[in-house]
């Protein structure tokens, strides 16, 4: 097939922070062209938008509905493949069940839906239909988490015993949704946001991490959820205990009040023979522990690593790569999934390996048996 994979965007307009991380991460690996888009609710923006992206006036849309549906009437030689969602948490249902109802992949940003009901109501639309579904949940496209998730996967590290996983911010230590900032304006906003606030928001990407890496599920939580910052509705610090498949016991604890933090996310796994250690804005470095002996640092793009580390970094060692090329493996993945799909043929084993629309329901229920926990008076809620 001698072309690009299509896709069309609902929301990312002006003045949108992930629509743009979007489109870059989309463009990197020269596979996906953007199309056309309702970057807005409004109309006009939306128009705007489309300007801004030299997009033809006639793929610029006023409303997902408007574009899912006409894109539908185009050729197939002309319409586009897949639609990547990226507004607030409670406009990613809609599109998306609509984009699934009329053949049409899916890339969508976390959390997948703003209820775990409709959450389900997606992994049933994608079981039905058999269409291709990615969820940004772009850490799990790191290099370096790859290697932790194979040296899991394989036994490095032995049994594993216990997680500790945290994702502290500091953006949120004050009263940020009273001024114009705009992210902060719906992302407190229960009605927008849904349940959980730095929960929802950041505390999931831990969850999926901790998941992600130790191929363990989480079975149980004892959650303690605060609201800090006075007024606020929703959450904006969260500690909680976990407990995980076959034995293990974990930490999470994410905080959008932690003054001076950026985006710390960071992980530890402790097996029966070794232990692994790995953080975001260090994200070229694997730190390996053993019983005895000094802790060893594995690096990007350094030695033998795995298969799958070896697939999804791009520069030279040394030079860092992280945010955007996580968001890129997703994307470069997904598209090599859709590309085969479109062939009838079969994609790269180490191109199949994204976030799923099960995995966002696994973060939904998660969220809300966090939530549920912490306003009851139960010492463990399973999940």
């Amino acid at each position: 097939m001698s072309r690009k994979i299509r896709m069309g965007m609902v929301g990312g307009g002006r003045g949108a922070f992930i629509g743009g991380v979007h489109r870059i991460a989309a463009a990197i690996d020269q596979q996906i062209e953007l199309v056309c888009g309702a970057f807005s609710s409004n109309p006009e923006k939306s128009r705007l938008s489309g300007e801004d992206f030299y997009l033809p006036q006639d793929r610029v849309y006023g409303s997902y509905e408007e574009m899912i549906l006409k894109e539908k009437e185009l050729p197939l030689g002309e319409r586009m493949d897949f639609v990547s969602i990226v507004t607030p948490n409670h406009v990613h249902f809609g599109p998306a069940k609509l984009a699934l109802e009329n053949g049409f992949h899916v890339v969508c940003d976390k959390p997948v839906t703003f209820s775990v009901s409709e959450a389900r109501i997606l992994v049933d639309l994608v079981k039905e239909t058999g269409l291709i579904f990615a969820l940004t949940h772009n850490y799990t496209g790191y290099p370096m988490v790859k290697q932790a998730r194979d040296m899991v996967a394989t036994g490095k590290i032995g049994k594993v015993r216990k997680v500790v996983v945290e994702y502290p911010q500091g953006w949120l230590a004050t009263k940020k949704e009273e001024t114009d900032h705009k992210q902060a304006g719906w992302r407190v906003d229960p009605a927008k946001s849904g349940m959980g606030g730095a929960m929802g928001d950041i505390g999931t990407h831990a969850e999926n991490l901790a998941e992600y890496i130790t191929g363990l599920k989480i079975t149980e939580v004892c959650a303690d959820l605060t609201s800090f910052v006075e007024g606020r509705l929703l959450d904006d610090d969260a500690n909680i205990l976990l407990r995980l498949e076959g034995g293990a016991k974990g930490v999470l604890h994410c905080s959008q009040i932690a003054v001076g933090e950026e985006n710390a996310l960071n992980i530890r796994i402790w097996g029966e023979t070794g232990g692994l250690e790995w953080h975001q804005m260090t994200p070229n470095t694997l730190i390996v522990k053993q019983h005895e002996g000094p802790a060893t640092h594995l690096r990007t793009g350094v030695g033998e690593l795995s298969d799958a580390a070896n697939a999804h970094f791009r520069v030279p060692a040394g030079h860092p790569e992280g945010y955007l090329e996580g968001f890129a493996n997703i994307y470069r993945n997904f598209a090599s999934c859709v590309r085969a799909r479109l062939e009838g043929t079969t994609p790269n084993p180490l191109h199949t390996d994204f976030p799923s629309v099960e995995d966002g329901l696994r973060g939904m229920i998660f969220v809300e048996k966090v939530v549920e926990n912490s306003r009851g008076s139960e010492k463990w809620t399973q999940l």
